[in-house]
């Protein structure tokens, strides 16, 4: 597999993320990462992720943390995981299990005061579901409201 390295967004980054083609079955799920950085600038505790291939910008992500994730969790050192997404080129070829199977490290690595990472999924979005399940997340039976229908909500116990 190519070499799949995450690291914190930079300006560099922003033309191949404009660039991002995700289909409307997917974009209803998540946003654009162009959407998400105004969202990063207006939250300080949001912080853009990007997945590299290869040196290439292949996908994106947030880390959020802080007062704003209180509809997920009561944990105050947990952290959310939003708006993944993989432009639409890039799709299939492992690149978003493999940067969530490496998000605990990173994680543990720049925010070690994280013990617990959890995202939403929509009930319509199996196969994203799946992907983060077999990453290492866990359906615990928590359900919340999204934009457009029920989420489960999946959690990852982060082990020091």
């Amino acid at each position: 597999m190519t070499n799949v390295t995450l690291s914190f967004f930079e300006e560099k980054h922003m033309k191949e993320l404009i660039l991002f083609h995700l289909p409307d079955n997917q974009e209803k799920f998540t946003q654009h990462p162009e959407k998400a950085l105004k969202l990063c600038e207006e939250d300080r505790e949001r912080y853009p992720i990007v997945i590299t291939a290869s040196g290439r910008t292949v996908g994106f992500f947030v880390l959020h943390k802080g007062e704003n994730i209180k509809d997920f969790t009561s944990n105050e050192k947990a952290m959310v995981i939003r708006a993944l997404s993989i432009n639409h080129q890039e799709q299939g070829k492992g690149y978003a299990k493999n940067a969530m199977m490496q998000v605990p490290q990173f994680v543990t690595t720049h925010f070690p005061e994280i013990n617990e990472l959890i995202l939403a999924v929509n009930f319509k979005n199996e196969p994203a579901k799946q992907l983060y399940e077999k990453a290492g997340f866990e359906d615990r039976g928590q359900i919340k409201p999204g934009p457009v229908g029920p989420q489960y909500v999946l959690h990852y116990d982060v082990i020091k």
